[in-house]
């Protein structure tokens, strides 16, 4: 199982919203084809045929508990798990 597949099953079960890396994170979304734009402490993605935006800060080394919430949000209901 590759890091991006743990990742990603890490944020589909959802039980363990705190302890999910940022970087992690970041590179789960740019393969999941999302483009990253940074602007200052912001890294934007977006991805055509996704309407919602993804706006993630660090929170240290780990990802903030709501945008990982709201990641899998949006990996759901675009259907996006079987990307990896």
């Amino acid at each position: 199982m590759s890091k991006n597949e743990k990742v990603l099953e890490q944020i589909l079960l959802g039980r363990s919203d705190a302890n999910i890396s940022f970087e992690g994170l970041r590179q789960l979304l740019l393969r999941l084809g999302f483009e990253e734009r940074i602007h200052g402490s912001h890294h934007i993605y977006r991805k055509s045929g996704v309407q919602e935006r993804i706006n993630l800060q660090r929170d240290g080394n780990k990802a903030k508990i709501y945008q990982v919430r709201q990641v899998r949000s949006v990996i759901l209901r675009h259907k996006l798990g079987g990307e990896v």
